[in-house]
């Protein structure tokens, strides 16, 4: 199967909060996306890894994507250390993703901060013929995709473009949602914790009407590259 897209993400979840939007309108237009979770999210204060991996399982059928993953990294230990970064290189030359998608690296988690390094790191060596790995004993080829993207997790940051998720908010929310052990739910009578308050869903939604509204749309998701892309102005003259 062709990948076009892989987004990696620290935890379950954290695809679907953070552009689970932008994944829907990909996914809508017939490219193949899959999600890589980096942990299990065995720390977690509530559910437990059965339960997320059912949730990731009904999140992803919600969000159409073709393929989901899970790297049994340790969950709170997350580092850009030269095992952790060879199994993420393994992956993208697996799939040979055009595109790939990482946390932003500076967050109030922890994990956050250490994935996007690990994916960082991985995006550069995976292009690299001397990085040596296999798959299924067999040698791979070197592999590059054409971009790195940063999507946003808690801590803001200025988008270098936003994406217009108006036609897939709703969609995105209901994936996100498919996680009741981790959110807001009334009948829970688990723990309270920052992501289970129903003050964070207004937040999901307040930060999507913000980031649409920065571009005239409704709904918005926000997200850093650090490299220059190109912009055709033909865009805006259409019509």
């Amino acid at each position: 199967m062709i990948i076009d897209v892989i987004v990696f993400a620290a935890h379950p979840d954290d695809a679907e909060l953070s552009m689970g939007g932008t994944i829907k309108s990909l996914a809508d237009k017939g490219y193949n996306i899959a999600i890589i979770d980096l942990t299990q999210g065995e720390l977690g204060t509530r559910g437990s890894v059965e339960k997320r991996y059912s949730e990731a399982k009904k999140a992803s059928e919600i969000l159409g994507i073709a393929l989901r993953e899970n790297m049994r990294m340790p969950d709170g230990k997350l580092e850009a250390n030269e095992l952790f970064v060879r199994q993420i290189v393994t992956k993208i030359r697996e799939h040979r993703p055009k595109i790939i998608f990482g946390p932003y690296f500076n967050d109030r988690h922890p994990d956050h901060i250490g994935a996007g390094m690990i994916v960082k790191k991985a995006m550069f060596f995976s292009g690299l013929p001397k990085v040596i790995t296999e798959l299924d004993n067999k040698p791979q080829e070197a592999f590059r995709p054409e971009k790195l993207f940063y999507y946003m997790q808690t801590y803001e940051v200025t988008p270098s473009f936003i994406s217009d998720i108006s036609a897939t908010y709703e969609v995105k929310m209901k994936a996100v949602a498919a996680y009741d052990s981790q959110f807001f739910n009334p009948e829970s009578e688990e723990p309270e914790t920052f992501i289970s308050k129903l003050n964070f869903t207004k937040y999901l939604e307040a930060r999507a009407k913000y980031y649409g509204f920065k571009i005239g749309k409704d709904y918005g998701e926000p997200f850093f590259t650090e490299e220059a892309v190109e912009l055709d102005l033909s865009y805006f003259l259409k019509g």
